[in-house]
């Protein structure tokens, strides 16, 4: 059997991300690693945030999908982000191999194809057996927390059903790989798309890919620069610099696996300097209540003299929803000062803003 990079030179391949933002670097050292694995392999990446300055990045992604053999579209939430695009997507819905559409709004959901398996709101086959698996919604817990709970169930039960089922476990895979978006698991991901999915010409690759099952990271965890790990679940294995109080940050987990990290490093670094000490913290998803909780929080109220956020989102929600009133029940907490970056501070944290601003500009 030919090598397959032999194979590979021969077969024109083409792949196209779109996301709301290019920001997390693993993505760009995921291309380059692949595309050196398949050298006929090109990818596309597009960032959905600058097309309001540029009609031509638009164009762009639009050409680039009219040629995509797979499509992976993630974290579109806004119009301004995916109405430019939704035509394109939709007329080459059925002409490419596969299109993955992940955490976005649901125009954009329901134009998933995979294999047998299409979100196109058929009430039968792959799509009614996901709907039972999801169950009732537990009130007592974070729509989030369920969501990701399944998000791993599921594919374990699908492993040994045959047909549609194995399409539906590589919907739940790809967002295994994406959520926990570090430099491996979205070549991983790259790689389970092309294994599974190629098709006409581009069929002799399905199959010769090596592809790793997703990495799992804490979903709720802390965060330093300088720890070995960088990442864990232990907030006692912080270091402790200061004694002027205790500072807790929350940011994107999203951008901690995938390395992008040298504007929290910058803030971590400053509020140490003025002898804080810090407990950056991260929940998945866009629902910071289970880091407020777990680190910032004791049976007795807050154990942080003040929270600084450095998501861009606010506490509970982001682009596609947005929960006000769980924010407000979880900062209740008396002794807890809040402090959000362009907006009006109070309680006495207006320093703080000016040092976290000063540490993200240099």
């Amino acid at each position: 059997m030919p090598k397959l990079t032999s194979v590979a030179e021969q077969i024109p391949m083409r792949v196209v991300i779109v996301t709301m933002d290019t920001l997390a670097s693993g993505l760009e050292r995921a291309i380059r690693q692949l595309e050196k694995e398949l050298p006929g392999l090109r990818v596309s990446l597009h960032a959905a945030c600058e097309w309001n300055t540029s009609s031509e990045r638009v164009q762009r992604c639009r050409n680039d999908i009219a040629e995509a053999n797979i499509i992976f579209a993630g974290m579109l939430f806004l119009e301004d982000h995916f109405q430019p695009i939704l035509d394109a997507l939709k007329t080459r819905r059925d002409k490419c191999d596969a299109i993955v559409c992940a955490l976005s709004a649901g125009e954009v959901v329901r134009l998933t194809r995979m294999g047998r398996f299409s979100m196109d709101g058929a009430q039968g086959g792959a799509l009614a057996f996901l709907k039972r698996l999801r169950g009732e919604r537990n009130k007592s817990s974070s729509p989030g927390a369920q969501q990701l709970k399944m998000l791993r169930r599921v594919p374990q039960i699908l492993r040994f059903i045959p047909g549609a089922a194995q399409d539906v476990r590589a919907y739940f895979l790809s967002l295994q790989y994406w959520i926990g978006g570090s430099e491996e698991n979205i070549t991983n991901l790259l790689r389970m798309l092309i294994d599974r999915f190629a098709e006409g010409p581009r069929r002799p690759l399905r199959g010769r890919l090596k592809v790793a099952a997703p990495i799992q990271y804490p979903d709720v965890g802390v965060y330093h620069p300088r720890l070995k790990t960088r990442i864990t679940d232990r907030a006692d294995h912080l270091p402790a610099v200061g004694k002027n109080g205790t500072v807790g940050i929350l940011m994107l987990r999203s951008y901690l696996l995938s390395g992008n990290t040298a504007h929290y490093d910058g803030v971590i670094a400053a509020l140490e300097s003025r002898g804080l000490n810090v407990i950056p913290a991260f929940a998945s998803g866009l629902d910071s209540r289970p880091a407020v909780e777990r680190y910032f929080m004791t049976g007795n109220g807050a154990k942080v003299d003040a929270v600084v956020s450095l998501s861009g989102f606010s506490l509970v929600g982001g682009p596609a929803y947005n929960d006000a009133r769980a924010a407000e029940e979880m900062l209740a907490v008396d002794t807890l000062d809040y402090c959000v970056l362009n907006e009006d501070l109070t309680h006495g944290v207006r320093q703080l803003k000016k040092i976290v601003t000063a540490a993200i500009q240099r």
